[in-house]
């Protein structure tokens, strides 16, 4: 909608220098008021903005106070005013004085208390005065120490896990003892001494695969001291998968692990030998712990039964003694009875 254009000021070719000039009509001016000055048609603006004011302000008290709304015949209604009414026919003692305060609000701070902190006591934490207690103390030892342990762990892993520079000549770089290639696992070359790629390891597991050392003892009979001899017994350190608490894993290279076996057991035939001999010691063992087991029950549901028997037997509860015999108030056994 484009804005209407304001016509241009109408000055007679006569009128002097300075003179009051008439502005064009305007659309609430009609033709009775054409003839009016400029401050005459500024307070003509000015009355007819408060009259639209004091309309509006009628218009919020109606709305406001029901109290003053007229009925059919032009009077108030027969309504009871409430106590809250903005209506200026309320009575005075049922309005809030100026500035007074309202029933709901809090009371207002004596200011002679002095500046006051509102704190909340369920979230404040007892920093002992800057002190550490003594469990604090061992909490940040043990956790101190666990960090340590940790880094200790993270250094010995690093260091396996440092390649080697590779030389310019062919010649002299190590070779896989399988195929061949220069591509070899550096990691393996360092720890176990063995020259293998990638490839050739997936490619022949039953030599270059690698054993924890819990495999190591269940399948190869080896114990804990030759396990952790790294001069017999050379060993891979991994992160442990259970927990980061927890010691580094040793995995060994099952090519070296069978080995070390044949050379302590004499062979596979050997091994299997002292495998069946340790099963058959661990069977009689579970035969004797299950018999010792059996002869507890039994010892325990004899003296049951033997105290069953006991407690079935009958004990006889004798009354008084009527003409020299006593009756069993329960059975009605009888005894003879000698009064002296």
């Amino acid at each position: 909608m484009s804005r209407p254009s304001t016509p241009p000021l109408r000055v007679p070719s006569n009128a002097p220098i300075g003179a009051p000039v008439t502005p064009p009509p305007r659309p609430g001016v009609t033709e009775r008021n054409v003839g009016l000055t400029p401050e005459q048609v500024r307070q003509v603006e000015i009355n007819r903005l408060k009259g639209a004011r004091l309309k509006e302000t009628e218009r919020r008290q109606q709305e406001a106070g029901p109290s003053v709304q007229s009925n059919a015949n032009g009077k108030r209604p027969l309504t009871v005013t409430p106590w809250n009414s903005t209506s200026p026919t309320v009575p005075s003692k049922f309005q809030p004085a100026p500035g007074a305060q309202k029933p709901d609000a809090p009371l207002p701070r004596d200011s002679w208390l002095g500046t006051y902190y509102e704190y909340d006591l369920s979230k404040m934490v007892n920093t002992k005065g800057g002190f550490l207690t003594e469990q604090e103390k061992g909490d940040a030892e043990r956790q101190q120490e666990m960090r340590r342990k940790e880094l200790e762990r993270e250094r010995e892993r690093m260091k396996q896990n440092f390649d080697p520079p590779v030389f310019m000549d062919a010649s002299m770089n190590p070779r896989c003892e399988q195929c061949g290639t220069i591509d070899i696992d550096h990691q393996f070359n360092k720890v176990y001494g063995v020259c293998v790629c990638a490839q050739c390891k997936d490619k022949f597991p039953e030599q270059y695969s690698l054993l924890t050392k819990t495999e190591c003892k269940t399948d190869y009979l080896l114990t804990d001291s030759e396990l952790r001899d790294e001069q017999a017994m050379p060993h891979l350190l991994k992160a442990n998968p259970h927990s980061a608490t927890y010691n580094n894993m040793m995995l060994f290279l099952r090519k070296q692990v069978e080995t070390f076996a044949w050379q302590k057991w004499g062979g596979p035939d050997g091994l299997d030998a002292e495998w069946e001999r340790r099963e058959l010691g661990k069977k009689s063992k579970r035969g004797k712990k299950f018999e010792e087991k059996l002869r507890e029950l039994r010892k325990r549901t004899r003296g049951n039964v033997w105290q069953k028997r006991k407690d079935e037997e009958h004990k006889h509860v004798f009354g008084p003694v009527v003409e020299g015999e006593q009756r069993c108030e329960q059975c009605g056994f009888k005894i003879e009875v000698e009064v002296f």
